[in-house]
């Protein structure tokens, strides 16, 4: 069985000191068969200045670790795009302009505010903020499904999808997000539509959530949809975190019906057999 890491970060993040060496050779005492860095880029007018991304120096890292490494393991290159709908047009010609083997999509900020700001959640109804955000979410998958009808597609996976329920079970001690089954069905359905497939987020389950981003009753809720494959990510900012929880979301794909999954290179999908 082939397991890549699609989603984690290095010391090209602002918020990762991790050393992109050291990610690769935890990634191989693993047992995995590649990871894809995915460092973050952010339009956002109050983080841009804090999240500084260099292409050129991101890229010998990556060419580098390649000349190393290409026997022992796949090493993809890939990003992290926070998504602001007021940018979007900067946002598309930022990635038609540099290459990549993925592009994530993730949504940190609804109703002008970041989900993860402890405020944003004080003294509100926990399902209300996180209905709030989910349908940030589905807004932006809707975005996507219209600009790939359009042209190439410029998204490749949706990061954390029910992020919120990482901040309502720190700020609320409550996690609401399948108090709404309306909203996650829109999403999937779009993200179909879109061919953008959801990732599996195990960062939340080392955590002490108790379950990934989605858990598992959205993953069967996906697969009901038709959904035949999900990309996995640890979001490790650590290298110790690299693969995490990997073989409990196998099993969770499988239990499912989910029997792939999405390995993007060169921004082709590859549907993979967990077998």
């Amino acid at each position: 069985m082939q397991l890549y890491d699609q989603h984690l970060h290095s010391n090209h993040s602002f918020d990762s000191q991790a050393d992109p060496e050291t990610n690769v050779l935890a990634a191989i005492d693993r047992g995995l068969a590649g990871l894809t860095f995915t460092e973050h880029y952010d339009t956002h007018p109050t983080e841009r200045e804090d999240c500084v991304y260099s292409d050129d120096a991101y890229s010998a890292t990556i060419r580098s670790l390649r000349d190393k490494y290409e026997s022992d393991i796949r090493i993809g290159k890939g990003i992290e795009v926070c998504f602001q709908a007021d940018h979007l047009d900067e946002i598309v010609a930022f990635l038609d302009n540099h290459t990549f083997d993925l592009v994530l999509v993730s949504v940190h900020w609804c109703q002008g505010r970041p989900i993860h700001v402890a405020d944003v959640w004080k003294d509100r109804d926990p399902s209300e903020v996180t209905r709030s955000y989910l349908t940030a979410v589905l807004e932006a998958m809707q975005s996507c499904e219209r600009l790939h009808r359009n042209r190439s597609r410029v998204f490749d996976v949706l990061a954390h999808m029910d992020f919120c329920k990482r901040y309502s079970k720190r700020f609320a001690d409550r996690i609401c997000v399948e108090e709404h089954p309306d909203i996650i069905d829109n999403i999937l359905t779009c993200c179909l539509e879109a061919d953008i497939v959801p990732e599996i987020n195990t960062s939340t389950t080392r955590q002490g959530i108790g379950q990934s981003m989605p858990g598992p009753n959205v993953i069967k809720q996906y697969a009901a949809l038709g959904g035949q494959a999900m990309s996995l990510g640890s979001d490790a900012h650590r290298s110790e975190d690299i693969g995490a929880d990997f073989d409990a979301e196998v099993q969770n794909l499988r239990n499912a019906g989910i029997n792939h999954t999405a390995v993007y290179q060169q921004r082709e999908k590859l549907s993979l057999p967990l077998d």
